[in-house]
């Protein structure tokens, strides 16, 4: 096995300054365990008129327009194998089901300024839906249906909606997808309708009387069915006393808590990269993670925590932000924080659609935060290792149990723009750090190899939609395939070089981790 010089392949970003840390990982404890599938896009309903600041940014990327036989599309899905993808988003509470008990005229959305979010109801018409169903078949991606909460209900002037769910239409449209035998693995009940809302709101109370409807329903149309899908409510921002009161009446019948989280703030701020590159930013947001997982603990619960959107930025993001190179710090910083804090599965808002897209929306090209989650999916496992990181407050760290050997893949990210760092890597061993690679015994081929995998932005520009893996391109071919990841290797006992403004995956494979021993 070859190695090779980090300086002849790892291009520099920014100046020659340099600098030493170290990256120490607690070997003995495993404080997060996510989902295999952890890594979740979301396919939304906004049409091409959505726009925000003047910006159309969403073309033809809803569930109703979206280009199904495209080859990238479907290449880009089954690259994970397998994907979990969310259809939902704010205009899911406005959709009307075309099955067998709808006595109103299947239209598409349609723009009105005294409509909320400013269209009128859409409507899904069953042979679209066979369509989509076609796609998540052949891709085999697995789906979370978002239903349609606001049916039924009054909308109040002091921005409530009361009343009960009418679930007349969400059980029809239910029944149609089990009679074609079309797996779902989750039906999540409405888009950010807790707490304060977004449009409007529904009190805690009600919600979870509804969730419970939900949950019944399904026990009814899937019975005789195994697995039955999870139930997941509410999706929505989270605020601790709705989340308590929601989640103490939901005890017995929710698989999942979702959350939606936004905190970088409207796509139109001109600081959304500072805000990217600035770790004590990036560390607001430890406490919703912290607070939501310190809530489920206090219940009997068998509900886990889901981040069931997230594009950073709402409002459809910043181009050349969200959808460039340097979105990949918030992104991965955000995999990292919130599997640390034992969230199962985290929906990035979106797969396609808007400026946060992990797909171009209209050449369908992956945007360089779709190859740092196929990487992620690919390297990272199960288990998550405490890490901390001592020499430097510009790189982020974290390290899980490899999903491809009994050792440990590391992600280290330089938030720093003139300044290489030089990474040694410290294991604990009966409570000190000890600072080596601790080796499996023989007779592993090259056992003081890692593999490394270094993201860098094209000609060092963080608004770049070019990623170089190891100093090459990242792009799809002419058949729209998506590329393999080729790694270096790398002497094991050197430390780890991170350049300014690049993220590095290291794979330890011979990482002697007792926590990874059992890792699955």
């Amino acid at each position: 096995m070859c190695v090779f010089s980090h300086s002849a392949i790892i291009p520099a970003v920014g100046g020659d300054g340099s600098a030493e840390g170290t990256v120490f990982v607690d070997s003995q404890t495993i404080i997060g365990r996510t989902d295999k599938d952890f890594i979740c896009a979301t396919l939304d309903w906004w049409p091409p008129e959505k726009c925000d600041y003047g910006t159309c940014s969403w073309g033809h990327a809803s569930l109703l327009n979206l280009n199904l036989s495209n080859n990238i599309l479907a290449n880009a899905i089954k690259a994970f194998s397998p994907l979990k993808l969310r259809l939902g988003g704010s205009l899911e509470d406005q959709i009307i089901y075309d099955t067998e008990d709808n006595r109103q005229p299947c239209l598409p959305f349609v723009q009105n300024s005294s409509a909320m979010f400013n269209f009128s109801h859409g409507c899904l018409p069953m042979p679209r839906w066979d369509e989509l169903n076609a796609l998540f078949k052949k891709t085999g991606a697995k789906i979370i249906f978002g239903l349609n909460a606001l049916s039924g209900r009054t909308l109040q002037p002091d921005g409530t909606s009361t009343g009960t769910w009418d679930h007349k239409n969400a059980e029809s449209f239910m029944r149609y997808t089990v009679s074609k035998n079309y797996t779902i693995h989750g039906w999540e009940l409405g888009n950010e309708l807790c707490a304060g809302g977004v449009g409007t709101r529904v009190l805690a109370d009600q919600y979870a009387l509804d969730t419970t409807t939900l949950a019944d329903i399904v026990q009814r149309v899937y019975k005789g069915i195994k697995p039955k899908p999870l139930i997941l409510a509410p999706g929505g921002f989270f605020d601790e006393k709705w989340f308590i009161d929601f989640i103490d009446r939901t005890t017995p019948t929710l698989g999942a808590v979702t959350h939606h989280l936004y905190n970088l703030g409207a796509g139109v701020d001109k600081n959304l990269v500072n805000k990217i590159l600035d770790p004590s930013y990036l560390d607001r947001v430890y406490d919703t993670f912290k607070d939501l997982l310190d809530i489920l603990k206090m219940y009997s619960t068998r509900a886990v925590a889901w981040v069931g959107e997230s594009g950073g930025a709402y409002n459809s993001g910043h181009h050349l932000v969200t959808n460039a190179f340097v979105f990949s710090f918030w992104y991965l910083d955000q995999l990292g924080m919130s599997s640390a804090h034992d969230t199962k599965t985290y929906c990035r808002q979106s797969f396609i659609g808007g400026n946060y897209g992990l797909l171009n929306t209209t050449t369908f090209e992956p945007n360089p935060d779709y190859y740092s989650a196929l990487l992620w999916h690919r390297l990272m496992g199960r288990n998550v290792l405490p890490t901390s990181f001592s020499g430097t407050k510009k790189i982020r760290a974290y390290a899980h149990c490899s999903r491809v050997s009994r050792g440990i893949t590391l992600l280290l990210m330089n938030l720093d723009n003139s300044t290489t760092v030089y990474a040694d890597v410290a294991f604990n061993s009966t409570g000190t750090f000890k600072r080596k690679t601790i080796l499996l015994p023989p007779p592993f081929k090259g056992g003081n190899i890692r593999e490394e995998f270094h993201l860098t932005a094209k000609d060092g520009d963080l608004h770049s939609q070019t990623v170089l893996l190891n100093g090459n391109i990242l792009a799809v071919n002419s058949a729209g395939d998506i590329p393999p990841f080729v790694p270096v290797y790398v002497n094991s006992l050197t430390p780890i070089q991170v350049a300014p403004y690049s993220i590095v995956f290291a794979h330890l494979p011979n990482a002697d981790v007792p926590a990874c021993r059992l890792r699955h």
